[in-house]
């Protein structure tokens, strides 16, 4: 069974796709900006946008019913990887017990500019 997750507690699509999928008992998100839902803008900083980039994760993980335990997967951009040790730090704050797999990839530029965006997949169970 597959249901569209979306939540006004994290940003708007911003193109033609879904916040998240939920298939089954896998939920698929797609790249979180560390964009603030309520002004619409990047808060100043690696530090800050990492913050609000897992705040928008918690609030569509919450919005399928899962935690921030249910995540078996992350991919994190990063449009600097000299911003791979601050994006870490937060990183690692977000998750009790094992980590999931990750992969961190510098990339050319991210959308609106951003600093980070980071995806996940969660499994239920």
């Amino acid at each position: 069974m597959k249901k569209i997750i979306a939540t006004d507690k994290a940003p708007a699509a911003i193109g033609p796709y879904s916040q998240a999928v939920l298939l089954d008992d896998t939920l698929y998100a797609s790249g979180q900006l560390g964009i603030d839902p309520s002004t619409g803008d990047f808060p100043e900083g690696i530090t800050a946008q990492t913050e609000q980039s897992f705040r928008n994760i918690h609030a569509i993980l919450a919005e399928a019913g899962m935690t921030i335990d249910d995540v078996v997967k992350t991919t994190c951009f990063l449009a600097d990887m000299g911003d791979f040790a601050a994006m870490n730090a937060v990183y690692e704050r977000q998750f009790t017990g094992s980590f999931p797999a990750r992969s961190a990839i510098a990339v050319k530029t991210l959308p609106k500019n951003g600093l980070v965006e980071i995806e996940i997949i969660a499994r239920k169970g």
